[in-house]
């Protein structure tokens, strides 16, 4: 409660720091000492106790109901402020990054379009082509060395001759040589 007489009211009287300049209207003069009034009005209300601790209950009230809200909210699976907030942070972020990887992207594309197409596609043919030549004589150089084995076999005397599997024949009814008895030791 407010008493009557802790309340000052600025009185019409001037002091010497709002005495009224020539250039100084009326308008003025009544703002400035209505801005005083509402000053000390202020500085009168927030001094006083009971006014200080009704603010301090009206801030720990609203602490506490954000809270509740905070709690509900979470009960309801609903997101908060503070969860909208850094979900907001977050979608600002990868914004950004995504635009820097857009930008070199582009950058990319700029210096993969300053390659004239024609030019790469030539030097794309070019190597094909050395490729071929290589292939050729890698080819070439195969079948020499072929021929030249075929006549060092044939140029070998008295070698042995590969029979190809296919046209072996094995010799089922003949007996090896270790079972073999001779004759003259069996009469």
């Amino acid at each position: 409660m407010i008493r009557e007489g802790s309340l000052r009211v600025p009185s019409r009287r001037m002091t010497d720091d709002h005495a009224p300049l020539p250039e100084q209207g009326l308008r003025d003069r009544i703002a400035r000492s209505g801005e005083d009034a509402i000053g000390k009005l202020a500085s009168e209300l927030l001094e006083n106790p009971i006014v200080t601790s009704a603010i301090g209950r009206m801030f720990e009230a609203r602490e506490k109901a954000s809270q509740a809200q905070a709690v509900a909210f979470g009960a309801l699976n609903l997101p908060s402020a503070a969860d909208l907030e850094r979900l907001t942070r977050r979608v600002r972020s990868l914004s950004q990054r995504l635009e820097s990887i857009e930008d070199g992207v582009d950058k990319l594309d700029r210096r993969l379009g300053s390659i004239s197409a024609p030019a790469s596609e030539d030097s794309v043919r070019a190597v094909e082509t050395g490729l071929a030549k290589r292939i050729t004589g890698i080819e070439e150089a195969v079948v020499a060395l072929t021929r030249e084995i075929a006549a060092l076999r044939e140029a070998l005397p008295d070698a042995p001759r590969a029979v190809p599997s296919s046209q072996e024949r094995l010799k089922v009814d003949e007996p090896d040589a270790s079972e073999r008895t001779p004759a003259s030791a069996s009469d």
